[in-house]
């Protein structure tokens, strides 16, 4: 049976200002007749990469209540040194905030950026926009996409913003109640964990605080496929999440 050609990537399009780029693939025909298969076209391909601004722009100015994030640089080894292919690399949540909006209006108030200029921050793992400006890659996205402050390498330390709860997750049960060892792949994920650290709450009409019900210490069930997932520096699981999405609180 023939095979399709091999796709050149050599006459993939400049970038020049802000624009997405796209490489389209033409439709391939494959003579599948002499196999006895019916003929059909293959549809083109669109692989879409980060936009690029070029380098006549030198400066990049959010509006409203987006911010600029410098995304951290992607893990290359292993912490023994091994080197990871580019499949095995964990895709980034973190980032330096370069630049900040001026803010938005809720009600007949102001409310400022809760993040400043140089702050390490955490953000939900498909929020924003990928750019590639000044030669790094950087993320542009809403303030509320921020889960929250991160100023040392542990998540357990994380300060979450607005509404968003920090908890540690509870540890998958090892055994079954009748004494049955469990894999890993038939642990039951847990949703129950108990708080680390809460934001100061969401914003009300008037654009007011109103803090969060939970405080730390607090055991507490979740949504099941909630919020992000991260792990600890102890090996322990995090997750970070909307008050919203705890269920209630366990006693």
């Amino acid at each position: 049976m023939a095979t399709a050609p091999a796709i050149s990537t050599r006459s993939l399009p400049s970038f020049e200002g802000l624009r997405p780029s796209t490489v389209r693939v033409p439709l391939v025909r494959l003579p599948l007749r002499a196999a006895g298969l019916t003929q059909r076209p293959v549809r083109g391909l669109v692989v879409r990469a980060a936009t690029s601004i070029g380098p006549k722009y030198t400066s990049l100015k959010p509006l409203a209540d987006r911010v600029l994030v410098k995304i951290k640089t992607v893990e290359e080894k292993t912490g023994g040194g091994i080197l990871l292919p580019t499949t095995a690399q964990t895709k980034p949540q973190g980032g330096e905030v370069v630049a900040v909006g001026e803010g938005r209006t809720v009600g007949k108030n102001k409310v400022d950026i809760g993040v400043k200029t140089g702050t390490s921050v955490v953000y939900s793992k498909y929020a924003g926009t990928e750019l590639e400006f000044n030669g790094s890659n950087h993320l542009i996205l809403k303030e509320d996409d921020i889960v929250g402050i991160l100023e040392t390498d542990d998540i357990k330390d994380l300060k979450p913003l607005n509404d968003r709860v920090l908890i540690k997750v509870a540890v998958a049960e090892e055994k079954t109640a009748g004494g049955l060892l469990l894999t890993e792949a038939t642990k039951e994920k847990p949703s129950i964990g108990t708080v680390i650290a809460v934001g100061p709450g969401s914003l009300d009409g008037e654009g007011n605080r109103k803090p969060l019900s939970l405080s730390p210490g607090s055991t507490i069930m979740y949504s099941k496929y909630a919020g992000n997932e991260f792990k600890g520096s102890d090996g322990s699981d995090y997750i970070a999440l909307r008050a919203s999405d705890v269920m209630a609180v366990l006693s």
